[in-house]
């Protein structure tokens, strides 16, 4: 039974989707619990690189998440701390020859129609925006709304942000595992089972990324979340040998095809400590972590002939990580129909990080009965149908 002590609002997930559901909620006013398996940003969000990106998005529901999700971060980089790193340095998509800069052209345009900024940069103007490019591209397209951050620390900061809010409060419960989903006679929500004993809430969030399936399946619903692992290499710090976020244009084909095969495209960038990042992989081999050498070699060879600069850099580390993947490339945001009470906040794939203030705005406003920022019908939760 409920007491005086039980949240408004049970979120599971403390990657960063489920701080940003957090930190909304409880600038609305309302107690939220936070419960997580593992630590904060323990799973997708520590393995990520921190992509804030509209310049690999089609116009459409994405598109319009990310684009909010955009202005959104923009305000977060002057509540939260410097440490969340963030960094409004655009991206730089390029093309090796003409008909690569025929295909960015055209999906510009329609971007451009759809509120995303874009500036077309000829081969020659290439240096100019990135020096240690390879000579010879065609050409590229500029996206100044792009941007990144820390993301571990990003959730983090979130969090304790959130903590922070006047009207609301928020508590943290690390290395909890949830088993069950508890519910009234009429199957609403009840609040979530753990081995340390039940807790009751009206409300339930699932952020659990990744594992969003899982716990959907808890709770007596069925969302077809799959993991789509990724590897990313880490440099040796150097000065800033790379401005931006460059990728190649097939990075974009990459990001939305569902096959299950291994597909890399390289993703190059520096940050503000130094290292270089680079990714990025996809491939759907459930929650395997086996380090996949063809994975770093093809990742290595396609950041050099972009950058060959980095032919001479070493690598110091490898981390791999699980996009949460959905067959339409959609995430499930909202209230789920099926279970009065849950809501769903997960499938993002690799785009969660970008998408989280957007997403945790919309619960948050769901919740308090306020105006909704967009449509979020293309990210209902029973779309699927009972997979």
């Amino acid at each position: 039974m409920p007491t005086r002590s039980s949240p408004d609002l049970i979120i599971v997930g403390a990657g960063v989707v489920g701080a940003a559901c957090a930190y909304y909620a409880a600038r609305s006013g309302l107690s939220v619990t936070v419960i997580d398996r593992g630590p904060v940003a323990g799973g997708t969000t520590g393995a990520g690189e921190g992509n804030l990106l509209v310049s690999d998005k089609e116009p459409g529901p994405e598109l319009d998440l990310a684009l909010l999700s955009t202005r959104l971060w923009r305000e977060l980089s002057g509540e939260l701390p410097a440490r969340i790193e963030y960094e409004a340095k655009g991206g730089l998509v390029v093309a090796s020859g003409e008909a690569g800069m025929v295909a960015l052209r055209n999906f510009a345009a329609r971007q451009e129609r759809a509120g995303v900024a874009t500036e077309e940069i000829t081969g020659d103007r290439l240096g100019d925006l990135e020096p240690h490019l390879a000579p010879g591209l065609a050409g590229g397209f500029h996206y100044p709304q792009d941007a990144q951050v820390q993301p571990a620390l990003a959730a983090a900061h979130l969090l304790r942000a959130a903590g922070g809010q006047r009207s609301g409060r928020v508590r943290l419960r690390l290395g909890e595992d949830v088993t069950g989903v508890l519910t009234g006679a009429q199957g609403e929500v009840r609040g979530v089972r753990m081995v340390s004993g039940d807790l009751h809430a009206p409300y339930v969030v699932n952020a659990a990324g990744p594992w969003g399936g899982e716990m959907a399946r808890l709770a007596g619903v069925e969302l077809p979340v799959l993991p789509r692992r990724g590897f990313v290499l880490v440099t040796e710090p150097l000065p800033r040998v790379v401005r931006r976020k460059v990728y190649a244009a097939d990075y974009v084909a990459d990001v939305a095809s569902g096959s299950a095969a291994l597909q890399t495209s390289a993703v190059v960038e520096g940050t503000p400590a130094g290292p270089i990042l680079i990714g990025a992989s996809r491939e759907r081999v459930g929650f395997d972590r086996t380090l996949s050498v063809e994975v770093l070699r093809r990742l290595a060879a396609q950041a050099t002939r972009l950058f060959p600069v980095l032919a001479r850099i070493r690598v110091m580390r490898t981390y791999a990580g699980f996009r949460p993947y959905l067959p339409d490339h959609l995430p499930a945001i909202g209230p789920d129909p099926r279970v009065p009470g849950l809501l769903q906040a997960c499938g993002h794939e690799g785009a969660g990080i970008g998408l989280a203030p957007a997403t945790g705005m919309i619960v948050a406003r769901i919740l308090s009965g306020k105006d909704l920022p967009l449509d979020i019908e293309p990210f209902r939760p029973d779309r699927f149908g009972d997979v």
